[in-house]
């Protein structure tokens, strides 16, 4: 069994079970059981998942569970019904290094994104089987509360991306310019949104997530306009594979000048996130103010590390990923 001394959902010290905002926000009911009654059974490895493993994705060999919450219970969504959340057991994939460990790391990395800086994410928890073994869980947000569909597009459909045009690792075939300018062109109220877009690529950055592709980015239909969906699928892919800085091939834009601490390390800097917001259309103001904030490592982030579910050897790997970057991040260019 799992000894359960935080929230599952919100890290709030001293719970053994959900916290009442905890459960209320993934959940909208107060009490749910974080402990399922049944096992999920790592899969197999197949042809169409050992060959995205060629790529650094780790999200996108995950098995996914529809689920529903029933009398306090968390169970798989049978055939016809519709689901209101999402399961995410660890991947099967031996290779990943710590994989067990994954569905934590994408629950730490989800609450920092949310409660440290302000980022609009799916609301997400763990729960865990009988014999204690972590399972992600998230709110879907693309179904009403009356249970609709809303209407949701990821950015590959919208920068015109697809297998069939660009082979299978079409996801990572773009820049985040391409997002930028897709952004401009569907949402109305477009400069909010760009704002929380530029602030979510640079999250991505400092906490090492490198499978922020095309597939990880949506619009979501909001009344009769589109607007960003709320982050997801966010983790510190560091700790179980080696990767790129950027999810995309293209980088941040393949027309921005790169900083001379760029060209040097092969790493970007705070100049080369500068010139990317000038280079979508934010005030300048406005783009130091988010930059700002990701210049030294906030005290609550550190706490929300030391109150997760990773082991304690791979907080202190989490931690160190994190200072490294923020240390590439605030390099100054040579006079």
């Amino acid at each position: 069994m799992i000894d359960i001394k935080n929230c599952p959902s919100s890290l709030q010290e001293g719970f053994d079970t959900y916290s009442p905002k905890g459960s209320k926000l993934l959940f909208s009911t107060a009490k749910v059981s974080p402990i399922l009654d049944f096992h999920i059974d790592e899969f197999g490895d197949g042809g169409d998942i050992a060959d995205a493993m060629r790529r650094i994705s780790v999200s996108g060999v995950q098995e996914k569970f529809p689920a529903l919450v029933e009398n306090g219970r968390i169970r798989i969504a049978r055939d016809g019904e519709r689901s209101t959340h999402i399961l995410k057991p660890a991947p099967w994939d031996r290779t990943l290094r710590d994989r067990k460990l994954i569905p934590a790391n994408e629950h730490l990395t989800m609450q920092i994104a949310s409660q440290v800086y302000g980022i609009q994410t799916a609301a997400n928890g763990l729960c865990f089987t009988p014999d204690g073994h972590a399972v992600y869980i998230t709110r879907r947000f693309d179904i009403s509360p009356a249970g609709n569909k809303l209407s949701m597009e990821d950015f590959a459909s919208l920068v015109g991306r697809n297998e069939q045009l660009a082979g299978s690792q079409f996801k990572y075939n773009s820049c985040y310019e391409d997002i930028a300018k897709a952004i401009r062109r569907n949402v109305a109220a477009w400069m909010v949104d760009m704002e929380r877009f530029f602030t979510l690529v640079v999250f991505n950055y400092i906490y090492a997530n490198g499978d922020a592709h095309l597939k990880n980015f949506s619009l979501i239909l909001d009344g009769q306009d589109y607007r960003l969906a709320p982050a997801y699928d966010l983790l510190n892919t560091s700790l179980h594979v080696d990767g790129d800085d950027f999810g995309l091939d293209g980088g941040l834009s393949p027309d921005i000048e790169t900083s001379d601490v760029y060209d040097r390390t092969g790493h970007p800097c705070r100049l080369d996130f500068e010139r990317f917001a000038t280079k979508i259309g934010l005030v300048g103001k406005r783009a130091d103010k988010i930059l700002d904030g990701f210049m030294t490592l906030p005290e609550m982030a550190g706490h929300l590390i030391e109150r997760s579910f990773l082991s304690e050897k791979m907080k202190r790997t989490y931690l160190r990923i994190i200072n490294e970057r923020i240390s590439r991040f605030c390099r100054p260019e040579k006079g």
